[in-house]
């Protein structure tokens, strides 16, 4: 069987963490108006919408928990489940913590496409799982309209050692470790508009697990992480400084970017993704260029991690991004953060 005629993005409405419902939608479907007793060994809930939650075990250790899964961002059911497998195991890494288990979550069109293709799906879920050190141990599959995959993870952590997106302190330096924009690159794609280069690019980023989360976790100086998905950079950093109490500045020449960015955008290769999340926040951040918007409320699958840094801690961690081989545009900080002032929650300069 010639499994790559099967072209999976054309088996769905949406793509990656672009398919995420909107942070004002969520906001209405989390709301309830009923009490629940409050669990004392539960350390990060949904209250502070951070990347999973944690559960103290009494033993100096607490569990973390998360799942994420989504429909193809691209044709290759290899690289789909490569793919959603590392944005998947980046919710542990956000917390600076260890993943340790894995297992799926599999809906399927069978009455369009075959096995043969799921079975590529897992097979590349199970590559990435094995570069984290872990094992895919199971999971559960749904016949499905349109083919959708994740994964369910587990990982550890010190209890003194959780990096939470709402612990951020005025003054600390804002990273990024992925470049932004392959949810431009990714609608190229569904256009036929992208270039081969190009999505070798979106390729590696996307596939390429935030192990580092895992040792920055041991850091101090680091005071909150997230990392960056389907709300695009903005949205992530909005929930970053109101759980923080914070404002933030962006100086946006500093922002990590996808070099080729704007011969997408001349060609308006941007997803209905970004604006369902500039609908939703931006009355939060200030005047902002169509450029600019287009790319920093993009949705982002398997972005790179938001770290927020201490400024006495800045120097070490510098030198600890280029020592572990990010580019230099890594390994200079694109923003800060400051307290509360003013209307806007985020200003872009």
């Amino acid at each position: 069987m010639d499994i790559q005629k099967f072209k999976l993005t054309q088996y769905s409405h949406g793509a990656g963490c672009g398919c995420k419902i909107s942070p004002a939608i969520l906001d209405r479907i989390l709301h309830s108006n009923i009490t629940t007793a409050a669990d004392p060994r539960l350390l990060v809930g949904n209250d502070t919408r951070d990347d999973a939650a944690v559960l103290d075990l009494g033993n100096g250790t607490a569990l973390i928990s998360t799942t994420d899964f989504f429909m193809p961002i691209v044709d290759d059911p290899y690289d789909f489940g490569r793919i959603a497998s590392a944005n998947a195991i980046s919710d542990v890494y956000a917390m600076g913590g260890k993943p340790i288990l894995a297992i799926a979550i599999l809906g399927w069109p069978i009455d369009k496409l075959p096995p043969e293709v799921a079975q590529r799906v897992l097979e590349g879920s199970r590559a990435i799982c094995a570069e984290a050190g872990i094992t895919l141990a199971g999971g559960h599959s749904i016949d499905c309209p349109e083919p959708v995959f994740g994964l369910a993870v587990n990982g550890l952590v010190n209890t003194n050692q959780v990096k939470k997106n709402s612990t951020a302190t005025a003054g600390c330096r804002l990273y990024l470790t992925k470049a932004l924009g392959v949810g431009i690159l990714s609608t190229a794609q569904k256009r036929g508009l992208l270039l081969r280069e190009d999505a070798a690019i979106a390729l590696q980023s996307m596939t390429t697990l935030n192990r580092l989360g895992e040792q920055l976790g041991k850091l101090d100086y680091v005071k909150a992480m997230t990392d960056v998905t389907g709300f695009g950079l903005l949205g992530h950093l909005a929930e970053m400084c109101e759980g923080s109490g914070l404002s933030a500045e962006i100086e946006y020449d500093k922002v990590p970017v996808i070099a080729s960015l704007p011969h997408y955008l001349e060609q308006k290769c941007f997803p209905g993704g970004t604006t369902r999340n500039w609908n939703s926040y931006g009355q939060k951040v200030g005047s902002l260029s169509d450029t600019q918007r287009y790319v920093l409320a993009d949705p982002q699958t398997s972005g790179g991690l938001l770290v927020a840094v201490a400024a006495d801690g800045v120097g070490e961690f510098e030198a600890l991004l280029r020592e572990s081989g990010f580019p230099e545009d890594r390994a200079r900080p694109f923003g800060v953060l400051k307290p509360r002032s003013g209307q806007s929650l985020i200003s872009v300069v």
